[in-house]
């Protein structure tokens, strides 16, 4: 998890951590195949502590041997490394019309996916006990195990009390608030059940595997409901109740009064979501009965298409315009279905963050399409168990 930094981070703080197992494991959760003695420099713990922790991470094959390094007289030191392939992590992205699925190694790799419609309105019950039996014939086809599983992670579109993992008022997910969501997966799998709001997860996802190195950055995800992710300071926010990054139900500037779900008038998910693109389409007399449909008719050259995606592009940016100049991040990511309409969508986005923010806080903001094709969810779902997973006090307790 972001929140847990560890190679250089932790080394520079070595002298600070547990003597403990679990502390001598967050140095090597980088993959640098490190020696008994780089261990006992970069901790200061004496030698016999280092290689009786070393065999209590052996045992649990959280570690395993790299090979030898080149000596400088005398038998040369063994190595050893992190090995993701110890345990496995049972990752779920839910979206308003959709699933996907992945198991994954704990350096969130992704070994079995698979994505199939799933409508949430179908309710908890349903939509879950789909996800179970998915999730178990993916294990199978992966050759895991429940007993395999250090987690399961679940991203759900909308606000989520993180320290329950149940919704709160969801807007688009009826029958869904303050529904044990990690009790009724716990029937099927056993573990610790770590559940967040799908944009966070796919903030989590884009950071893990393509901004490593980004320590303020915003994904925002445009679909069926409008949302982001917020890493301010390299930490995952989460607001006080979980409803930190709602960009759908914040007010667009022009004074629009369209309907919103949620009981007000003129939210941005009102204007700018992909259904609501596919109306005002529809209301222009073209025939978009769906997502798919609206991305063909982009991808056609429409001009009124692209004219429309545009403005939801402006309307977007209207609103992150001041997200940028109240939290001034160096990256915006676009995810989403609508994200896939091209560079008009993103152009209108830039559009309007440009002009309405700051020249200070946009002198070097990236604003860029997702990189994951999709996966952002599952990888954050994945990187979310690991983060909680694999800190210090669980290790330990995996291994004692």
């Amino acid at each position: 998890m972001i929140e847990e930094q560890n190679s250089a981070t932790a080394a520079s703080a070595g002298n600070n951590l547990p003597n403990s197992a679990g502390a001598l494991f967050q140095l090597l959760r980088d993959g640098v195949p490190r020696t008994r003695a780089d261990l006992a420099e970069m901790t200061g713990f004496a030698r016999s502590t280092i290689s009786a922790r070393v065999e209590e991470l052996l045992a649990s094959s959280l570690i395993t041997p790299a090979g030898e390094t080149t000596s400088t007289g005398g038998r040369p030191p063994s190595t050893f490394a992190f090995n993701p392939e110890a345990r496995s992590v049972l990752a779920v992205d839910l979206g308003g019309t959709h699933a996907r699925i992945a198991v994954t190694d704990l350096s969130t790799r992704v070994i079995a996916e698979r994505e199939q419609e799933l409508d949430i309105t179908q309710g908890p019950v349903a939509v879950l006990d789909a996800v179970g039996r998915i999730a178990s014939e993916l294990l199978s086809e992966a050759g895991r195990t429940p007993a395999d599983l250090l987690g399961v992670g679940v991203g759900v579109p909308g606000p989520v009390e993180f320290a329950t993992g149940r919704l709160t008022s969801p807007p688009i997910m009826p029958g869904w608030d303050h529904f044990d969501i990690p009790g009724h997966l716990r029937q099927w799998f056993p573990v610790p059940i770590l559940v967040d709001n799908d944009v966070n997860a796919m903030a989590l996802g884009e950071h893990a595997v393509k901004y490593p190195d980004v320590s303020n950055m915003m994904f925002v995800k445009v679909a069926t409901g409008i949302g982001a992710g917020i890493i301010s300071d390299g930490r995952l926010q989460h607001g006080a109740q979980g409803a930190a990054g709602d960009l759908g139900h914040i007010a667009i500037p022009d004074g629009n009064e369209t309907p919103c779900t949620c009981g007000n008038t003129g939210c941005l998910e009102a204007v700018a979501s992909g259904p609501a693109v596919a109306a005002q389409l529809r209301a222009s007399g073209f025939d978009v009965p769906h997502h798919a449909a609206l991305l063909e008719l982009v991808r056609s050259g429409d001009l009124e298409a692209l004219r429309t995606v545009r403005q939801a592009g402006r309307d977007v940016g209207s609103v992150l315009a001041s997200c940028v100049n109240l939290l001034n991040p160096s990256v915006i990511v676009i995810g989403g279905v609508v994200s896939t309409a091209g560079e008009h969508f993103l152009a209108g986005i830039r559009e309007a963050v440009y002009s309405r923010s700051l020249p200070l806080a946009t002198q070097h903001l990236r604003i860029l399409g997702t990189q994951t094709r999709g996966q952002a969810g599952i990888l954050g779902a994945s990187a979310l168990v690991t983060g909680h997973g694999l800190s210090i006090e669980n290790v330990n307790r995996l291994i004692g």
